[in-house]
């Protein structure tokens, strides 16, 4: 076998289930992220859900994991890495050092043991394994006469933490060095609260990801006025919208967006005090304030309840806030002209399970206008399932997507079918007609878009002479692969693109 090496044990047949094998030589190798699957992905070539869980490479040569970042689908199988026998030191930059025990014990808790002892030893174990890597510093993994190794993070702009992965190989038996890097998922130019990513100056082999290979995302103005836009249409129809969001990075975001256009209500309101018309709507001494049918256009804004219902979002929108210092230069700029991007006046947290079953039932009952943003992302478990039991077939609510659907599961069927007659969707065994309506907004992915993708790879001053594309649905993967070869005949240059679709390539 020639060195280095690269097996694929996930994200190579759609986008969840990162987890890539960098074989340095016959006894050294290092595993990149090592994530959950979700949807259709769940399953793949006859084998169950619960087969994919269970680690079936051999482990003897792996001698450390390195953590893009923390969502489940790059590190939500590491307990069952470390069940299988892997006996090395998780690396993760300094942000996601703090968020990463926080995802690893709510995977325990769900595919392990909800016992508080032993869930305190299993993150006791966690936090002796991590190595938390300042960015833009070599850390040297590997050191023996044969082989160095050296990893160095950057940003890479997805949620607080992320970060590419670039690796440093010399063999010195033959002089030879390489330089690979392992992209993770990059996120898109100008994210609320996050610097964009920077690509690296060189690199001799890219693993990059392709989720939005084959697409563009709107600017981040037009996206907001979008958000804005859909949201006061929605409001308008006396109901409640739903935001079905992970837990990290894309509620934060949809915070700090939604605290910037009460911001900007709140300016216009003081310089346009509107004509006396009733109380509007809002809250006022814990309660949601009620609406006559003659101001029904009329959206208070400052007044709007914005409903975070999940424990864990809230967990990580204090750890965000601990870490201002790896926000961007916009979002600081904000908290020194007294602003709380992430802890706003109109912001009720849900945490209990009885306050969110309340909440579900209060909403139900009043249809009175408020934004709810719940977990999970893709609808297929969560709080926000409960939200779409209960309003899904309520003509009056509408559901927002703003982030990517993965095929085979809920939100991805919601996204299809909803506005269509007869429309339905599968939760936890139970049909349920879609009668509210649907809305995409797909600028609001924290990924980054074709053009990010490929500029990712062209704005280095060394281009890659192979680039290996992961994580991206076929079509994704096939358009970007085209796009990426055009850039080199372009610029008269030679590249080796491989999709690979199975472990061994």
């Amino acid at each position: 076998m020639d060195y280095p090496a690269f097996l694929h044990h996930g994200a190579t047949n759609g986008v969840t289930g990162s987890c890539h094998q960098l074989q340095m030589d016959a006894q050294h190798s290092l595993l990149i992220d090592c994530g959950l699957f979700q949807g259709a992905e769940t399953s793949s070539e006859g084998r169950a859900g619960a087969d994919r869980l269970a680690i079936e490479f051999p482990l003897d040569t792996i001698k450390a994991l390195v953590a893009t970042h923390v969502h489940i689908d790059h590190v939500g199988r590491i307990p069952y890495l470390l069940a299988a026998g892997f006996k090395g030191p998780i690396l993760c930059s300094e942000p996601s050092a703090k968020l990463l025990p926080i995802v690893l014990e709510d995977a325990f808790k769900l595919g392990f043991s909800r016992d508080q002892k032993q869930v305190e030893r299993y993150l006791k174990l966690i936090e002796q394994r991590i190595i938390a890597l300042p960015y833009k510093t070599w850390f040297t993994l590997q050191d023996t006469p044969s082989l160095t190794c050296r990893i160095r993070l950057q940003r890479a702009g997805h949620i607080l933490g992320s970060a590419y992965v670039e690796i440093d190989l010399h063999y010195h038996q033959t002089g030879e060095k390489k330089r690979i890097v392992f992209s993770g998922d990059l996120g898109a130019p100008h994210a609320p609260l996050l610097p964009a990513p920077k690509p690296p100056y060189l690199a001799d082999i890219l693993v990059i990801e392709s989720t939005y290979g084959d697409r563009l995302h709107e600017d981040r103005r037009s996206r907001r006025q979008r958000l804005e836009s859909v949201i006061e249409q929605a409001l308008a129809d006396n109901g409640t919208v739903l935001i079905p969001a992970f837990s990290i990075g894309r509620t934060q975001e949809l915070l700090y967006e939604l605290e910037d256009i009460i911001h900007r209500k709140k300016l216009n309101a003081a310089l346009n005090p509107p004509l006396p018309s009733g109380e509007g709507l809002g809250v006022r001494e814990g309660g949601v304030r009620g609406k006559t049918n003659n101001d029904k256009a009329d959206i208070n804004w400052p007044q709007l309840p914005i409903i975070l219902d999940s424990p864990l979002a809230s967990r990580f929108t204090r750890v965000y806030r601990e870490l201002k210092p790896f926000w961007d230069k916009e979002a600081l700029q904000r908290l020194k002209r007294g602003r709380n991007p992430l802890d706003f006046e109109q912001l009720l947290a849900v945490d209990s399970h009885q306050a969110h079953e309340a909440m579900v039932r209060h909403l139900v009952e009043t249809a009175r206008p408020a934004i709810v943003i719940a977990a999970n992302g893709m609808c297929s478990g969560g709080r926000i399932a409960n939200y779409l039991k209960a309003m899904l077939h309520d003509s009056r609510h509408n559901v927002l997507f703003v982030g990517y659907q993965a095929q085979g599961t809920p939100g991805r069927d919601i996204q299809t079918y909803g506005g269509r007659p007869g429309g339905y969707v599968d939760l936890d065994g139970q049909r349920y007609e879609i009668g509210a309506k649907v809305h995409t907004i797909g600028g609001y992915s924290a990924h980054a878009d074709q053009k990010g993708l490929l500029g990712f790879v062209t704005r280095m001053r060394q281009w890659p002479s192979q680039v290996r594309i992961v994580h991206g649905e076929t079509g994704a993967k096939r358009e970007l692969a085209e796009r990426i070869k055009a850039q080199y005949r372009q610029a008269e240059r030679n590249v080796e693109v491989v999709i690979p679709n199975g472990a061994d390539e």
